[in-house]
C-alpha cells in the first residue's frame, strides 16, 4: 500500500455505497506509470536507505493525486477538479531525528500536474519523473529510471533510482484486494530493489550517496474505493532483502486492533511472485512507542508471519511520525526499519507504515 492514504484527501478512500469492483485488466507500460484521473485516488511512493558521509540515512517521498468529486460537473477552468499533495522525509539514524516537509496545490495553471502518459509529476518545485534506462533491452521490457528533486526548509532530495528487476505486479496481476468485498481493491505494482544515486541535503548540508550502498522501493497504486467501513487503518511493510528478494505484507485493522484483511507477496530474484492470501499474513506487535505529539501508540517492533517464514520488523528510530496537517491533515508513522529472520539475523531493510493510530482515517 505504501502511502498514507488519508493523505489522498477529502475522504476519497472512504467507502462509497455505489462503488463497483475494479475490472481485472492487463497493466500496460509506460501508460500505467502515468496518472489515472478517472479514479478517485492515486499515489507514487518511494522509500529507501543509503549511506552518505559514512552514516546511514532513510528517505521517503510520496506524490498523491485526488479527484474532487464535488467539482467534476463544473465548467470553470478555475474549479479544483484534481488536487496534488506531496510528502517527503529524511531519517537521520545516527542523530535519531526525522525531518519532513509537504506540499499541496490544485492541478493546473503550471503549478501542479501529473501526466497520464508516464510518471511525470510536478508540484510547485517538487518533481518526480520516469524514463527508460538508456540501452536497456531486457526481455521483460526496458528498465525504469526515476529522478526526483525535492527542496524543503530542512531537507532536500536530488536522487536517481534505477530498476534492477522487473516490475512486481501485486495481487492478481496488478489487481490487489484490500477487503472482504470485491470493490475494496486497487491497481497496484511495485519496483523493489531500485539502485540509488545522487545527493541528500540535511540542514543545508549536501551529501553524496556512497555508490552501491543504497536500495529503494517504489509503489504505484490507484483506486476508486479502498477501505471497508470497519477499517480503522493499516500496517504495511515493503522490504528489500540483501539477497535480492522483496517482501510485501499488510493488514487492515478494525478499531479493536483485529485484522479485517491482509495480504502481501514474496519474490525471490529471477522467480515469479508468490501472492499471500488474506488468512496467511499475521502481524503481532512486540513493542510500542507513544508519540508525545499525537499521543498515539505505535507498534515499532512487529512479528510478521507469512507463508515464506516468520520475520521481525524493528524501527531504527521510534519517532518517525509525520504530521501532514499542512497538506492532508493525516498523522501517520512512516519509518526506516530492519527486517530480521526467524533466528533474529538481519536479512533486509525497508519501510514500515502505520496509519489510523492517531485517529481513524475517516474524515
Amino acid at each position: 500500500m505504501g502511502a498514507s492514504l488519508q493523505a489522498a484527501g477529502l475522504g476519497a478512500l472512504l467507502w462509497p455505497g455505489a462503488a463497483q469492483a475494479l475490472p481485472a485488466r492487463t497493466l500496460a507500460f509506460p501508460r500505467d506509470h502515468g496518472s489515472h484521473p478517472e479514479l478517485r485516488t492515486e499515489w507514487w511512493y518511494i522509500t529507501g536507505h543509503v549511506q552518505a558521509q559514512g552514516q546511514p540515512w532513510g528517505f521517503q517521498l510520496t506524490f498523491f493525486r485526488s479527484r474532487v468529486d464535488a467539482t467534476q460537473g463544473l465548467q470553470s477552468a478555475f474549479a479544483a477538479k484534481q488536487l496534488l499533495f506531496a510528502h517527503a522525509a529524511i531519517t537521520d539514524v545516527k542523530g535519531q531525528r526525522l525531518r519532513h516537509d509537504q506540499r499541496i496545490a490544485r492541478a493546473g495553471f503550471g503549478v501542479a500536474q501529473a501526466s497520464e502518459a508516464d510518471t511525470r509529476i510536478r508540484l510547485q518545485d517538487w518533481t518526480l519523473e520516469r524514463s527508460d534506462v538508456p540501452g536497456s533491452t531486457a526481455a521483460d521490457g526496458p528498465r525504469s529510471r526515476y529522478t526526483t528533486r525535492i527542496t524543503g526548509s530542512e531537507l532536500g532530495l536530488e536522487l536517481q533510482f534505477d530498476s534492477t528487476q522487473p516490475v512486481l505486479l501485486q495481487g492478481q496481476q496488478g489487481l490487489s484486494r484490500k477487503g472482504p468485498d470485491a470493490a475494496q481493491a486497487s491497481y497496484y505494482y511495485s519496483q523493489p530493489q531500485l539502485a540509488v544515486s545522487g545527493h541528500l541535503t540535511v540542514a543545508g548540508r549536501s551529501m553524496a550517496v556512497e555508490p552501491g550502498t543504497g536500495r529503494a522501493w517504489m509503489d504505484h497504486e490507484w483506486s476508486e474505493a479502498l477501505m471497508h467501513p470497519e477499517a480503522q487503518g493499516w500496517d504495511w511493510i515493503g522490504m528489500n532483502l540483501a539477497d535480492g528478494s522483496a517482501l510485501t505484507a499488510f493488514r487492515l485493522r478494525r478499531a479493536d486492533g483485529s485484522a479485517l484483511w491482509a495480504g502481501g507477496s514474496w519474490r525471490a530474484p529471477g522467480q515469479p511472485a508468490q501472492v499471500f492470501g488474506a488468512q496467511a499474513v499475521v502481524f503481532t506487535p512486540l513493542r510500542t512507542w507513544a508519540s508525545p505529539h499525537s499521543s498515539a501508540r505505535y507498534p515499532v517492533q512487529w512479528r510478521v508471519l507469512t507463508p515464506v517464514g516468520q520475520f521481525e520488523v524493528r524501527a531504527l528510530l521510534d519517532n518517525q511520525e509525520l504530521d501532514s496537517s499542512g497538506s492532508s491533515g493525516a498523522i501517520y508513522w512512516e519509518g526506516l526499519s530492519d527486517l530480521l529472520d526467524g533466528s533474529g539475523q538481519p536479512v533486509g531493510r525497508g519501510y514500515l507504515e502505520m496509519t489510523g493510530y492517531a485517529k481513524p482515517l475517516r474524515l
